[in-house]
């Protein structure tokens, strides 16, 4: 996410850091290689030349030039407008209406729209504790109604029945009643997308919006379409009237041309982002955090509610009772492995933590341990019998090439998960006296390839 735009901006405040005493040239300069940054993000050309103008007005003065640590001055004023840029509050979902409250999807095909409408609803009913009700009014593409249904199942969140030939006006209807009458705190409605933005499909969500009057209409562009994006945006809000953004694909989007632009553009503040295919790869979309990100600044809140989210006190708690009479398997190293993926993996925790922006490429660049290597060692010890990941020194010459088969690898994989088992393994004893905090903070530390603290 961001990645090449965070690059470019933290190459051009590098050099200002570096300089004891800067000139309002040194400014005008790095402020250059920001707007051409922007503009290569795919940013719409008003948003970049409002945020440079704003930014040239304040970091010129002479408070900035003249301050102790006058570069760290001028990064913060960045990230204070790009806070008001990405829209400075973190805008909540409004339900504060008579149950159940309705939450109109709306937004061009393909753009993953399904599946935020279930992204949501999961998020519903897991923060929030909500019970929600999902009804499909897509009558068009092949399926649709189904894969609504299957994701419903997936998450244990009811779907509205499927009756055939039903319009998406009695479709709404019918939701409607049904969620009265089951006492669902909120319905989510999926409408009909197309290929391209036209006044067929616009009178078709006016019409569904005037019956289902809902008190949350959310427009789903995906992030990768960069300028496209907030065109559809633009117009659907012209048109439709938005009370939010969901950003899918944000993920793939290292450029971040669409996150930047939105809120400028449309006047409609982002919602949601989505970080990934599965269900519940979904953020609360924080201008702060993201702002944090793009400037390499990390964060840590949103590292630490994903631990706290994958989180298992009672795996934890065998852990520590393993680590207190000196045990140390294969499989427990593979469940740290689980819980780092369930996180998001290395390469989205890396980018939570201050700093980390420059080891990312690192690591990708030397083939080190990336998310595609921690994989492959996850392969490994699921090649293993029971008994040779209990008993890692059981592994001679002839089980190490089963296993390496076994995973689709070859030896020296096996030999290299196996030397970094040991050096985790000392260092999980050495971190027991320091408690459960200090075992993460030291695995994490092996993880990226450091020495164990002490």
């Amino acid at each position: 996410m961001f990645q090449t735009l965070s690059q470019r901006i933290n190459q051009a405040f590098d050099k200002l850091c570096r300089r004891g005493v800067l000139t309002e040239g040194d400014v005008l300069e790095a402020l250059r290689e920001v707007r051409i940054a922007l503009l290569e993000a795919d940013v719409a050309l008003p948003v970049v030349k409002e945020f440079i103008e704003g930014l040239k007005v304040k970091a010129i003065g002479q408070e900035v030039l003249k301050s102790v640590t006058p570069g760290q001055m001028v990064i913060k004023i960045v990230h204070d407008e790009l806070v008001e840029l990405l829209g400075a509050e973190t805008p909540e979902l409004n339900l504060a209406t008579t149950p159940p409250a309705v939450i109109l999807m709306v937004g061009l095909q393909g753009a993953g729209k399904t599946t935020a409408s279930a992204k949501i609803a999961l998020y519903l009913k897991e923060k929030k504790r909500k019970k929600v009700l999902l009804a499909s009014l897509d009558i068009y593409r092949p399926a649709a109604q189904e894969q609504l249904e299957i994701l419903g199942k997936q998450i244990s969140v009811e779907t509205l029945p499927i009756h055939p030939k039903e319009l998406p006006v009695d479709i709404t209807k019918r939701a409607l009643d049904v969620g009265r009458r089951g006492g669902y705190d909120v319905v989510i409605l999926d409408t009909a997308g197309r290929l391209h933005l036209n006044q067929e499909l616009m009178t078709e969500v006016l019409a569904i919006k005037k019956v289902a009057k809902p008190i949350e209409t959310l427009l789903t562009v995906d992030a990768m379409t960069g300028q496209d994006a907030v065109v559809t945006g633009k117009a659907f809000h012209e048109q439709i009237g938005l009370t939010g953004l969901f950003l899918s694909r944000i993920d793939g989007d290292t450029r971040g041309g669409a996150a930047l632009s939105m809120r400028f553009i449309t006047g409609c503040p982002i919602k949601f982002v989505g970080i990934g295919e599965k269900v519940d790869q979904l953020e609360v979309f924080h201008p702060e955090r993201i702002a944090s990100r793009i400037l390499d600044q990390g964060d840590i809140i949103t590292l630490v509610e994903k631990a706290q989210e994958s989180a298992d006190e009672m795996e934890d708690a065998k852990l520590q009772k393993r680590l207190e009479k000196g045990l140390f398997h294969l499989g427990d190293f593979a469940t740290q492995i689980r819980r780092m993926q369930k996180m998001g993996g290395l390469q989205s925790l890396l980018g939570m933590l201050p700093g980390m922006g420059g080891l990312k490429e690192k690591i990708n660049s030397s083939g080190g341990v990336n998310d595609k290597a921690i994989g492959h060692q996850l392969a490994l010890i699921q090649s293993m019998t029971p008994k040779e990941r209990k008993y890692p020194k059981l592994l001679n010459g002839s089980r190490k090439k089963r296993v390496a088969l076994g995973a689709g690898l070859d030896v020296p994989a096996v030999n290299r998960l196996l030397k970094q088992f040991e050096q985790m393994s000392k260092m999980m004893k050495q971190m027991n006296k320091m408690g459960k905090k200090g075992m993460m903070r030291g695995g994490m530390n092996q993880f990226l390839g450091g020495p164990p603290r002490h």
